[in-house]
C-alpha cells in the first residue's frame, strides 16, 4: 500500500536521514476512524528528547538525536501520512523551512504556491493547470530554504484529486491568495495581511515556542522575498494565463 502511495518519491538505493519501523495493530470500535484526517485529538509533545506523536489511529516516538523512531498504527495510509507531516514539519522548522495548507506548481523552471483553507480554490486550481504545468501537489506543499531563497518541492499528500505531486523541486517566484470571483485578476496584498494569512495556513502541531518562533521568522521571511499576491480567478484554465514568472525579488 505504502509503496503504491508514495511511488516517484521512493528511493531504494538511498541512504535515509532517517528510520521508523512501523507495526500494525487491527482498528477498534474507540476512537476515531480508520480513514481519519482530522487532527483534533492530535498530541505533539517533546519529553526528555524524545518526540511523541499521537492520536486515535496511531502512537509514535521518534529520537531526532538517533534519527530513529517507531509508529504503532492501523492499516490506513491517513495514519502514516499525518506522521510523516509532523516530522516533515519539526525537521523543517530549525531549518528555515515550513509544511503550507496550499496547492503548488512549477512553471517554466519556476514555482508557484496557491495557499488556502478548505473550499478556497486549491483543488480547482491544480485541476484547471494547462499541459505545461508540472502539479507538485493540490493539498500540502514543502518548502525549504536554500542559499539561493525559498524552494518548493513535490509531495505525496495528496488532496481530492487523489495524486501524489511530481518529485521535483524549483525556486518559489510567487504566492497567491486563493479567492474564486467573476473574473480572472491579481491584486496587491500588505504585508501584514499576507503574514496573517500565511501564518493560518502552517501546518505545525508541536507546542514547543522554540520551534514556533523559528516557524514564525521563516514566514516573516517568505513574506520578504517572494512576490505575494491575491489571485481572483474562476474555475477554468483561462486563469493560468495570468500565472507567470515573475522572477525577481519582492520590494
Amino acid at each position: 500500500m505504502l509503496s503504491a502511495r508514495y511511488a516517484g518519491f521512493l528511493t531504494p538505493a538511498a541512504r535515509p536521514n532517517y528510520r521508523f519501523d512501523v507495526e500494525l495493530h487491527e482498528p477498534t470500535d474507540e476512537g476515531p476512524p480508520a480513514e481519519t484526517s482530522a487532527d483534533d485529538d492530535l498530541q505533539v509533545y517533546l519529553d526528555q528528547g524524545l518526540w511523541h506523536f499521537r492520536r486515535g489511529d496511531f502512537a509514535a516516538t521518534w529520537n531526532p538525536t538517533m534519527g530513529h523512531g517507531q509508529v504503532h498504527q492501523s492499516a490506513n495510509p491517513y495514519a502514516i501520512d499525518s506522521v510523516l507531516r509532523i516530522v516533515h514539519s519539526l525537521i523543517l522548522a530549525p531549518a528555515g523551512g515550513m509544511l503550507i495548507h496550499a496547492a503548488s506548481a512549477v512553471r517554466d523552471g519556476r514555482a508557484f504556491l496557491f495557499p488556502g483553507v478548505s473550499g478556497a480554490g486549491k483543488t480547482t486550481i491544480s485541476r484547471c493547470a494547462p499541459a505545461d504545468v508540472a502539479l507538485l501537489t493540490d493539498e500540502i506543499s514543502f518548502v525549504r530554504h536554500s542559499q539561493d531563497g525559498f524552494v518548493a518541492c513535490g509531495t505525496p499528500f495528496a488532496g481530492e484529486l487523489a495524486n501524489a505531486g511530481e518529485n521535483l523541486a524549483a525556486p518559489l517566484d510567487a504566492l497567491f491568495f486563493l479567492e474564486k470571483g467573476p473574473e480572472n485578476r491579481i491584486e496587491p496584498i500588505s504585508s501584514a495581511d499576507a503574514l496573517r494569512r500565511l501564518m493560518r495556513n502552517i501546518l505545525f502541531f508541536a507546542h514547543d515556542q522554540h520551534l514556533v518562533n523559528e516557524v514564525f521568522r521563516s514566514a516573516c521571511k517568505l513574506i520578504q522575498e517572494v512576490h505575494v499576491q491575491q489571485l481572483i480567478f474562476q474555475p477554468d484554465s483561462r486563469v493560468w494565463e495570468i500565472i507567470k514568472p515573475i522572477a525577481g525579488v519582492a520590494a
